[in-house]
C-alpha cells in the first residue's frame, strides 16, 4: 500500500492533493470465495440498509457462510419472502448450481490473469463485468483494475479532471455574462484509460481514492 501511494503522489498532481487530504489507504478486503460474490449480487442496486436487511434474512435461511448446498435447498417462495426479487433470486440460484456443478472454481481464480477471471465469473446470470471487477479489486486484491464503468469513478474523473480542465480553459473575461451550465459528460473509457495510464500499476488505489474524494471536500 504505501508502495502505491509512493507512486501516485509522484506520478499525478492532482491524486496527490486527494491523497493529502483524504489520508492514509484503507482498502477493505473480503476473501475471494463463493459467499463474497454471491453476497455481492444480494448487493447489486440497493442501498446499503435494505440490502442489508435482505441479506440477513436470506443467510438465515441458507446459513452462513453461504454455500451452493445452502441456496440450492431454498425455494424460490422462500427467496422472494427474504426480500430478492424473482430476477435476482435466479441468479444466485444460477451462481450456486453453476459452482455446484463445478463449472465456476474459486480456488483457481487467484492463479488466473485478471481478463480470465471476468471471462469466468461472467458466465454467472446477473455477473457483469462490472461485479467481476469489484471481486478482482476487493477479493482477489488486485491492484491495477481501473472499472471504466463504475458511475463513481466517472463522476470523481469528470469532477477533478475533465470539469476543471474546461474550467480553466473556457475563463470569461472580466464583466463577460456567465452561460448556463452544461449537463455532465462523463468521461469516456477511452478518455478514463489515458487519464488513468500514469497511476498504473496501482489504478486500483487510485479508484478507492477516487471514490473516497466523493465522501470528502478534497480540493
Amino acid at each position: 500500500m504505501r508502495r502505491a501511494v509512493t507512486h501516485l503522489k509522484k506520478s499525478d498532481p492532482v491524486i496527490r492533493l486527494i491523497i493529502e487530504r483524504i489520508g492514509p489507504y484503507r482498502m477493505q478486503f473480503n476473501p475471494p470465495e463463493f459467499h463474497t460474490l454471491a453476497e455481492a449480487i444480494v448487493y447489486q442496486q440497493l442501498n446499503g440498509k435494505a440490502a442489508e436487511t435482505i441479506f440477513k434474512r436470506f443467510t438465515a435461511l441458507a446459513g452462513e457462510p453461504l454455500t451452493p448446498e445452502g441456496i440450492l435447498k431454498l425455494s424460490p417462495e422462500q427467496m422472494r419472502g427474504a426480500g430478492l426479487s424473482k430476477q435476482k433470486s435466479s441468479y444466485l440460484t444460477d451462481l450456486a448450481a453453476k459452482t455446484a456443478a463445478g463449472l465456476l472454481d474459486f480456488t483457481g481464480l487467484p492463479k488466473l490473469p485478471d481478463e480470465e477471471v471476468i471471462a469466468h465469473l461472467t458466465q454467472v446470470k446477473g455477473i457483469g463485468v462490472w461485479t467481476a471487477q469489484m471481486f478482482l479489486m476487493f477479493a482477489l486484491k488486485r491492484e491495477n483494475v481501473l472499472p471504466t464503468g463504475d458511475f463513481g469513478v466517472r463522476m470523481a474523473m469528470h469532477k477533478h479532471y475533465l470539469d476543471r480542465q474546461r474550467a480553466k480553459a473556457s475563463k470569461a473575461p472580466a464583466g463577460a455574462k456567465k452561460t448556463r451550465k452544461k449537463k455532465i459528460k462523463l468521461p469516456t473509457p477511452e478518455q478514463m484509460e489515458k487519464i488513468a495510464k500514469c497511476w498504473e500499476p496501482y489504478r486500483s488505489a487510485a479508484c478507492w481514492y477516487l471514490w473516497k474524494s466523493l465522501d470528502t471536500k478534497t480540493l
